[in-house]
């Protein structure tokens, strides 16, 4: 099969797309034909060696993937030949990644594509939805009335956040970066919409709230401000952060435990099998439902795997600002 693959880490240059042998389900595993495989974040830390996991030689990444199921495992019993799947958290803790034609996925972290959904659509929702159900649900236990606020309404976990929200009924506040981007973030249901390059983000709040707070607070930001995020929380608020694995803000701790608020971080990796299918669960009954509109920024071939990867990192970690959602690969392409 043809797989985008490294022998060590280092940058996009790394990356090699060659031919490596077809994987074979074992045990509860499925062999799925990939259709379509996301990029993420964390693909290009591991890539790069940013993010120290154990890989095997030579390693495919890629935690995301949709496609049709192939094979079948001896002890496989929740999928058939001929079904289509997405999934993700592949790629990691000593997983073959999706980045290929072919991957072998155990079937716990498959979930079935709806009727009516795009394998891109179902590949590109996986990691961002899973993500932001874990942070909506598991860690803030949203309820609806609620005011959620976002950073970055237009990203990949962003943008899931504002669209999950909204459809159990929470109010949304999020930031974008362009006119744009904020119809995109209107469109998609958010209430308050602030462009962090013009708007008074702190004053916009306050209004938008009527002075009383934002219950959740989803911070994406890698160097998140707590001393402004406490000051606009409502009472008993919830703060969630996934983002910023070296930073070392600091709390005020004082005005923290008077608003009696919760600061909850996680990454979607460590969840357990059964949490994510929750989290699939809702995604997939939101797709059927015309709930998600899951934005696909650029899709590459397999074979400009490379220069997918440095695309995407020119705007994660270099702030290109060129991207609208998710980057993907196409094994068939």
């Amino acid at each position: 099969m043809k797989a985008a693959f490294i022998e060590s880490t280092g940058t996009p240059d790394v990356i090699r797309v060659g031919d490596l042998p077809t994987p074979k389900p074992a045990g509860g595993e499925v062999l799925v034909r990939v259709a379509a495989a996301a990029l993420n974040p964390i693909d290009l830390y591991i890539r790069a060696g940013t993010v120290a996991m154990p890989i095997p030689k030579p390693f495919i990444s890629g935690c995301d993937l949709a496609g049709v199921v192939e094979a079948v495992g001896p002890a496989g019993t929740r999928f058939a030949v001929g079904d289509r799947v997405w999934g993700s958290n592949q790629g990691l803790l000593g997983r073959q990644g999706t980045s290929a034609e072919f991957a072998c996925v155990h079937e716990d972290w498959l979930y079935p594509t709806p009727d009516g959904v795009t394998d891109q659509t179902a590949a590109a929702v996986a990691l961002t939805g899973i993500t932001a159900h874990l942070g909506l649900f598991r860690g803030a236990l949203l309820q609806a009335g609620e005011t959620v606020f976002v950073n970055g309404g237009t990203g990949g976990v962003g943008s899931m956040v504002v669209q999950m929200a909204r459809a159990v009924g929470a109010k949304v506040i999020t930031t974008v970066g362009s006119a744009a981007k904020a119809d995109l973030a209107r469109r998609w249901g958010a209430d308050g919409v602030l462009n962090y390059k013009t708007d008074d983000i702190a004053a916009g709040i306050r209004a938008l709230t009527d002075g009383k707070g934002v219950n959740v607070w989803f911070e994406t930001q890698r160097e998140p401000d707590f001393v402004r995020t406490v000051d606009l929380m409502a009472q008993r608020g919830r703060v969630i952060v996934i983002a910023g694995r070296t930073a070392k803000p600091v709390l005020p701790v004082g005005p923290f435990y008077v608003k009696g608020l919760t600061l909850h971080g996680y990454a979607m990796f460590n969840a357990t099998s059964a949490e994510q299918r929750a989290c699939a669960d809702d995604i997939n009954r939101w797709l059927s439902e015309g709930k998600l509109d899951v934005p696909i920024g650029k899709v590459f071939p397999l074979a400009e795997a490379a220069a997918a990867h440095r695309f995407l990192e020119e705007n994660t970690i270099g702030g290109a600002g060129t991207l609208t959602g998710k980057v993907l690969l196409t094994p068939g392409g």
